[in-house]
């Protein structure tokens, strides 16, 4: 299967948002993807302030990105607009650090005003950095998740279902992806003979 990065642009401890991707990145798994998390908000503060490319915590991120089929991108969301502390991260990337990525746009808010922005505000970054599919995205109100005191999620009935679709679609998208990128690793292989069709 697929590796994907599963990306938290949280600027908080205890973020709903960060907690939902964990949810989610379960999910993947379940289905066989290998998940790598990046949390934002452990990045050197003065290293995504200060534009510092050359700081070693983000050539690192650079280079997870470099090594994934897909991106699951987390954000809550501040007055239409997805985090600044992804802005951050977003803004050191190569300008298309997603070439040929699957990425699956994912925001979180405390009301229904904001559910345009993955649209409005996020994918239309993601599509500009290259991303060869951005699939459908889902917005999730900060109420119909609750945390309990051990980490783990409760969703509510609607929002488990709508997500789990989401999910289940992205992780489709990187299964034929996977699976187109292997057959053509095995048609251009040294010493593999392309038969032409008989007449």
């Amino acid at each position: 299967m697929a590796t994907v990065l599963s990306v938290s642009g949280s600027p908080s401890a205890t973020s709903r948002t960060a907690r939902l991707l964990l949810h989610l990145d379960d999910r993947l798994r379940d289905q066989g993807h290998d998940v790598v998390s990046l949390d934002v908000r452990t990045l050197p503060a003065a290293a995504l302030l200060g534009a510092d490319f050359a700081h070693p915590a983000i050539v690192e991120a650079t280079a997870l990105f470099d090594r994934v089929v897909g991106v699951v991108v987390g954000t809550p969301i501040y007055k239409a607009a997805y985090s600044g502390l992804l802005k951050s991260l977003l803004d050191l990337l190569p300008q298309y650090a997603l070439t040929g990525k699957t990425v699956l746009p994912l925001a979180t808010g405390g009301s229904t005003a904001h559910v345009l922005a993955i649209d409005y505000a996020l994918r239309p970054v993601l599509t500009s950095m290259g991303a060869a599919h951005v699939v459908p995205g889902w917005f999730t109100l900060d109420k119909d998740i609750t945390v309990h005191a051990d980490g783990t999620v409760t969703l509510a009935v609607p929002t488990a279902e709508a997500l789990g679709e989401v999910t289940d679609r992205f992780s489709a998208v990187l299964r034929e992806r996977t699976a187109l990128q292997e057959r053509t690793a095995v048609l251009t292989a040294p010493g593999t003979a392309v038969l032409a069709p008989s007449a």
